[in-house]
């Protein structure tokens, strides 16, 4: 068994998962991943005994189905996208196209699964009324059916009976979280959460998420923020503020994908941020963490 990548998201955090779990604390009763996405840090998580228990949430409604789906359904979910993909054969973009209508009326799971292995580089859009809106990548027909199968009864396998779920905004999700509890978060990023096509269905104002870092902070819950970084020496966004006395690393995350999409080379690096509460539990930077090169602030994940 391998760590599963049932949901083939553009910006996933698979890449760095395994840096992330090395700042982990000994014992986490509940990991809560409120920004769900591909769930890649929950599923390594789950994979190498890092948690108990897990909660995935995020606001996008339709995605949370599709999670629902790999969990509790994955051989239903694994024929429907076989069919799917089977279907498509010989008419693949105008096959796309009426997956995608479907999609936007019905929200169907294995529609939206089909949906992201077939559009190009993964890269999901949607427009200001919230409609899936990205085209087909004409270069291929998606993952195949097998492969999608094993992802998805693996993922199963690793999260069924002991994840709970929810589609609401992320405040909401975190309610419950206690001090012995994990929150890792990979929220909206600031330059690309508010364009007219966007990558999120719904953004996050900066100040709002800061304010809520700073509720988790009076309740000393333990805390990872993945949060923009930079490309070579262009940066994303800003930095989260002094205030909150966040632990700021850098992670290399290998080449951009927004760059190559655009016809370029770039390296991506991401900020993570860990709270003052997850500090005192694990004591220092894990040793993974420390920086290969001269530049102080930059730390790399390990071979």
């Amino acid at each position: 068994m391998w760590v599963p990548h049932p949901i083939p998201y553009q910006g996933s955090k698979r890449w760095i998962a395994k840096a992330l779990l090395d700042c982990f604390p000994e014992q986490v009763g509940t990991l809560y991943e409120p920004f769900a996405g591909s769930a890649a840090v929950t599923l390594a998580a789950a994979y190498y005994g890092r948690a108990n228990r897990f909660f995935l949430s995020d606001i996008n409604g339709p995605l949370m189905n599709l999670w629902d789906a790999i969990i509790n359904e994955p051989l239903r979910l694994s024929e429907q996208y076989k069919s799917l993909w089977e279907e498509q054969g010989g008419q693949e973009c105008s096959f796309f196209n009426r997956v995608r209508e479907r999609f936007n009326r019905e929200h169907r799971p294995a529609d939206f699964l089909y949906l992201l292995a077939r559009c190009t580089k993964a890269a999901v859009r949607y427009n200001r009324f919230g409609r899936f809106n990205n085209s087909p990548d004409h270069r291929r027909r998606g993952t195949r059916p097998q492969t999608v199968r094993s992802h998805i009864l693996s993922a199963s396998s690793l999260l069924r009976g002991k994840t709970e779920l929810g589609a609401c905004d992320f405040r909401l999700a975190l309610k419950q979280a206690t001090p012995g509890d994990l929150v890792y978060m990979d929220p909206p990023y600031q330059g690309v959460s508010l364009r007219r096509d966007q990558r999120y269905l719904k953004g996050l104002p900066f100040g709002d998420f800061v304010e809520a870092l700073a509720v988790l902070n009076e309740r000393r819950i333990p805390c990872i923020v993945s949060y923009d970084g930079r490309t070579g020496e262009k940066e994303h966004g800003r930095a989260l503020p002094q205030s909150l006395h966040l632990t700021h690393l850098e992670v290399v995350a290998g080449r951009s994908t927004t760059e190559t999409l655009l016809g370029r080379s770039g390296i991506t690096v991401e900020s993570v941020y860990l709270s003052k509460a997850l500090m005192r539990q694990i004591g220092s930077v894990p040793r993974s963490m420390l920086p290969r090169r001269a530049k102080p602030t930059l730390f790399e994940v390990p071979g």
